[in-house]
């Protein structure tokens, strides 16, 4: 089996039929992206981003400028618009549903979710894939990096374990092609990542084919690695490089970052707007937006300087709890992978790495104050005060000083209790700003690390109650609406979730995934 993996990854990686360079919608289109998107031609500025023209986008800019320019032309943008490219749509919209079992509903909807390996078009924001893959549904009509690996966890549960070794295929081609795994497979993401969720993957994986899957992706696994690490060896003490921020001791730990220094092509209008509004510098600004982007908080008061606002975003200022356990995790992924390939050397290596990377989240992340794991600031040089569930991922990795870990755990589950869980499960941070990843929102991925911490560190009894709670409002959601939401209130159950750039998506692959989960690991009834 391992030499017949390592052939496919090969072939995949390999395949130069999906090579392309790489230019974002901004530099396609010009003066006709900004006037679309400054105009507001669509609701959701991600909708132009992801229209395909319907020729050569070169002849569309020329006839849009001559077309403008032309005082004797009755001009409509969106008539334009909508003569030269396919307006994107939603397949799952023409879905209906008639399961009265969310199991059924969710195995049904796999289908209607699923895309074919991707035919390259000249002008389209699309990075093809050579595989099949998911998406996540709703305005979200490509795969996207840290929601795979929440879907993945249902896929596996629905037997759809081809499908989860394509996903990883396609992450591996995407780190192969590109260096890194992207956002989503756009080009307008190329400038950023998302919380490395791919050696958790390639375990999944594992647990499901043997352990040669570790050796058979070591290769991008390193490069993934080399992304995230990028600059450490010249990075100065107390200095930020890239992803990489060495501390004053010594101690290398990882921020998000974005490496583009426009606004977000997708939320052009947004990020202008909130530039000009906080009265900052516009590409510091459009910084600390990508790297929240990034994050997948996309948006919290976690990132906010006064809590509050977000003009007073400062993500690239934080080291951050959740990144920096799951880079943990990839040196442990690493550290194995080498192993079965009987490289001791390099396998000791990797595990420091992990043990010195464990020391320093401890050091500055555990939060004596709160009990509890928080991003600290590395410009202030403070812990922050504000509690988010991305505190749960050191829970769901760390390994070593199992007792000492389950003394922090009886702490944090105890904070959570008390300030973060609700009645339809947990919140991701206490405070309300009308951002979608505030309260009264929860999110599927975060309620599974959560539970996940919570069960392995020995919190079982609060991790079941939770459990139980984000299932039931899942299904009582269900029953109402038909929908699996991409997001949840879970304060007040009986209303929809709010807040963010746009109306909540229904669809969902990770909110599926999460439930499939919960439902067999916990042998709920529904």
């Amino acid at each position: 089996m391992k030499k017949n993996l390592a052939a496919i990854l090969m072939l995949v990686i390999s395949s130069p039929m999906f090579s392309q360079k790489v230019q974002t919608p901004d530099q396609v289109y010009g003066q006709l992206f900004k006037d679309v998107q400054m105009a507001k031609i669509f609701p959701d500025g991600k909708t132009f981003v992801d229209c395909v023209p319907k020729k050569n986008p070169k002849e569309i800019l020329k006839e849009y400028l001559a077309a403008k320019n032309n005082s004797a032309l009755r001009f409509s943008l969106q008539l334009f618009v909508e003569s030269n490219f396919e307006i994107p749509k939603t397949p799952q919209l023409n879905y209906v549903t008639k399961e009265k079992d969310v199991v059924m509903h969710i195995k049904n909807l796999w289908g209607v979710l699923k895309r074919d390996a991707d035919v390259p078009v000249e002008g389209s924001s699309l990075l093809p894939l050579p595989n099949p893959y998911i998406v996540p549904g709703g305005r979200f009509r490509e795969i996207y990096y840290w929601d795979s690996y929440f879907t993945m966890l249902g896929l596996k549960e629905s037997g759809e374990n081809e499908m989860i070794e394509n996903m990883i295929k396609n992450f591996a081609y995407l780190i192969e092609t590109y260096g890194h795994i992207p956002n989503g497979n756009r080009s307008y993401y190329i400038g950023r990542s998302q919380p490395p969720f791919f050696a958790a993957m390639v375990q999944l994986l594992a647990s499901i084919k043997g352990e040669d899957v570790f050796t058979v992706y070591l290769p991008v696994l390193e490069k993934e690695y080399a992304y995230w690490m990028d600059g450490a060896a010249k990075v100065k003490l107390g200095q930020p490089y890239r992803r990489v921020v060495r501390l004053k001791d010594g101690a290398i730990l990882n921020r998000y970052w974005d490496d583009s220094n426009v606004p977000r092509q997708e939320s052009y209008r947004e990020d202008i707007e909130t530039a000009a509004k906080s009265g900052r510098n516009r590409i510091e600004m459009y910084k600390h937006l990508r790297a929240g982007a990034e994050s997948g908080i996309d948006f919290s008061n976690r990132w906010f300087a006064d809590g509050k606002n977000i003009t007073s975003i400062q993500t690239t200022n934080y080291i951050a709890v959740d990144l920096n356990s799951l880079l943990y995790n990839l040196e442990l992924v690493i550290a194995k992978g080498k192993l079965l390939k009987s490289d001791l050397q390099g396998s000791e290596e990797f595990r420091k790495k992990a043990s010195t990377r464990q020391v320093a989240i401890d050091k500055y992340c555990w939060n004596r104050n709160l009990n509890y794991y928080t991003d600290y600031n590395f410009k202030t040089q403070r812990i922050v005060n504000n509690a988010s569930l991305a505190g749960m991922y050191p829970f769901c990795f760390f390994e070593d000083k199992p007792d000492y870990l389950s003394l922090l755990a009886k702490r944090a589950a105890e904070m959570v209790r008390t300030k973060l869980l609700k009645d339809g499960g947990v919140v991701t941070v206490e405070k309300n700003t009308n951002q979608q990843w505030d309260a009264p929102n929860g999110w599927a991925p975060l309620q599974w690390m959560t539970i996940w911490g919570l069960d392995r560190c020995g919190q079982k009894e609060l991790a079941g109650d939770i459990a139980k709670r984000w299932v039931k409002l899942n299904n009582d959601v269900f029953i109402r609406t038909g929908k699996m939401m991409e997001k949840y209130n879970v304060v007040d159950t009986h209303i929809e979730a709010g807040g963010g750039e746009y109306p909540g998506q229904d669809g969902f692959g990770w909110t599926n995934g999460v439930l499939l989960a919960l439902i067999k690991k916990y042998g709920l009834t529904l």
